[in-house]
């Protein structure tokens, strides 16, 4: 009997069976905060929802409870103030296990109908969880909204969809039957189980704690696992909305709620024990290179899909539409303060300079014309504030101190803090943009997390994809990007990216930006670099995630 669930929800699905089939445009959740898709309360009751957290102790009512932790600092600089539960990892990881013999029972459609279920739950709550992504994160609040709820809950469903269909290729049963000849032939009713691989756990990063959770979250999930969510503890907020949310959607429809718990370590040392756990059978990450390389070199018993740093650069040959190329590249480098991913670090830029329609321009007038560019498209505070959000950390602070510096390059453009004056203490700070040369390797050939961009005089467009290539190779990136008016340099970048394994973004000169990425169309990520070990979304993202138990019987 078809899961009620399932059918439910099977138009959004077919939907978006489709989406990840064709790869055109296609979004299950509104991205924008419309009162006719969210209702006209929404914007007020999400607000208020995330004011009546503040200073309170978060209660999940999950097992192993053993005290009360919180300290997350706002980059806004507002108090938060609120705590967690700090749970028994032995009781948690106890809990998953036995919650999964409920989940394995509800089947391939009763899972993919309830991941459905609670996505749609999410995203009816998408005002709040945008508030705790902001306050937390320090992402302005169009894109608190955007990425942190319909665009998060959108990649979720990605996955849940990817895993459907690959579950879906196993059939439940078979009948067996080998000729022999004269004699009676043998036949085999043979029986096919999906069952999950063990716990998930799920480690959450700092700058996008749903979007960079959902994935991983929902691949788990979808494909018959427990799941453990360890937020950062400095974005923790939106991960606790969301355990909640899924442990009533799971209760209310008579599953376990313990099947997806809350983790809020009182010790780093914590963390390890549960990512080693031999229970643990996958463990996602999205963060730095340190403690994502840990996860791959002691995760043995685990699959860790791991997103790490890298250095995205973009080569620049030439154009025919030069003020759009500095536009885009200008919003590029300030989104989120440059604390993206996706961001690009580099620009590599003939020494010789470039030609354009108005003209040639030399390597120092491309340099400073974009730091003109940058200037004046955060010249109004209204646009500044609303595009740069906060900063995350203090360590991001501190490198764009060095930055200016000098020590890493020429400054052509150096860092303001503007003042917010809705939020008085936040951390506001517009780019940095550096000078240097090909061979100053030590200073772009590494992530320098936040606003901060090295324009790198290379000798040629050649050399420039070159370098591009080596740097992806050995250093990573999510994303490589092309400004070239020549078909042939154009398909030598396209090739060099086979290559190295990159997303790339040719002539980008309108309202698309280099570190943007459309769930069901986008690849986020290739699994083919450094910079990452997993792709959201392909096959490979869910497929390892669960397993085929047969068993057979002579009819």
């Amino acid at each position: 009997m078809t899961h009620p669930l399932f059918e439910k929800h099977r138009a959004k699905l077919d939907a978006a069976l489709n989406a990840i089939h064709t790869r055109g445009y296609w979004a299950a959740y509104n991205e924008m905060p419309s009162p006719k898709t969210y209702g006209e309360t929404a914007p007020d009751d999400g607000k208020k929802a995330f004011e009546a957290h503040i200073g309170q102790k978060f209660e999940l009512n999950q097992p192993g409870t053993t005290g009360w932790q919180g300290g997350e600092n706002s980059p806004f600089g507002i108090e938060l103030n609120v705590s967690y539960p700090v749970c028994d990892i032995e009781v948690l990881i106890a809990a998953g296990q036995t919650a999964m013999i409920g989940w394995q029972a509800a089947g391939v459609e009763g899972r993919t109908g309830l991941c459905i279920e609670m996505l749609d739950r999410l995203n009816a709550q998408s005002f709040e969880i945008a508030h705790a992504v902001m306050m937390t994160t320090g992402q302005g609040w169009m894109m608190a909204f955007q990425a942190g709820s319909p665009h998060a809950q959108d990649r979720g469903l990605e996955a849940v969809t990817y895993a459907y269909r690959e579950q879906s290729f196993v059939p439940p049963e078979a009948t067996w039957e080998k000729p022999q000849g004269k004699n009676p032939p043998l036949v085999m009713k043979k029986h096919f189980q999906i069952v999950g691989r063990g716990v998930a756990v799920v480690v959450g990063c700092g700058t996008f704690p749903t979007w960079n959770t959902y994935p991983g979250l929902f691949a788990a999930l979808a494909t018959g696992n427990a799941v453990i969510i360890k937020p950062h503890n400095n974005a923790i907020l939106p991960a606790a909305i969301t355990v909640r949310t899924l442990r009533a959607v799971l209760a209310e429809h008579g599953m376990d709620p313990n099947l997806v718990t809350l983790c809020v370590p009182d010790k780093r040392e914590t963390t390890q024990a549960l990512v080693t756990h031999a229970a643990v059978k996958s463990v996602d990450f999205t963060g730095g290179n340190v403690f994502g390389q840990w996860l791959i070199d002691h995760c043995r018993q685990a699959q860790v899909y791991a997103e790490l740093a890298g250095v995205n650069n973009i080569v620049v040959d030439s154009t025919d539409a030069y003020k759009a190329m500095l536009r885009n590249l200008a919003f590029t480098l300030s989104l989120y303060s440059g604390q993206m991913c996706t961001t690009s670090q580099a620009l590599f830029v003939p020494a010789g300079g470039i030609d354009t329609e108005d003209g040639h321009k030399t390597y120092d007038e491309v340099c400073a014309d974009l730091a003109r560019a940058i200037d004046g498209f955060l010249a109004k505070p209204e646009v500044a504030l609303a595009v740069l959000g906060a900063v995350q950390s203090a360590d991001t602070l501190a490198r764009i101190t060095l930055a200016e510096g000098g020590s890493l390059g020429k400054v052509l453009l150096a860092s303001k803090k503007l003042e917010n004056p809705e939020f008085p203490k936040a951390e506001v700070r517009t780019p940095v943009l550096l000078a240097c040369d090909a061979t100053d390797e030590a200073a772009y050939m590494e992530e320098r997390f936040g606003p901060i961009t090295f324009v790198v005089k290379v000798a040629d467009t050649a050399a420039a994809i070159a370098l591009s290539e080596r740097v992806i190779a050995t250093h990573g990136a999510l994303t490589a990007g092309i400004y070239s008016t020549r078909p042939e340099v154009i398909e030598a970048m396209t090739a060099a990216t086979w290559r190295s394994k990159v997303a790339l973004s040719i002539n980008l000169t309108g309202a698309v930006f280099v570190n943007q990425s459309a769930a069901f169309s986008d690849y986020h990520g290739t699994g083919g670099n450094p910079a990452a070990n997993a792709s959201y979304s392909d096959s490979a993202f869910v497929a390892n995630r669960f397993r085929v138990v047969q068993r057979r019987a002579h009819v």
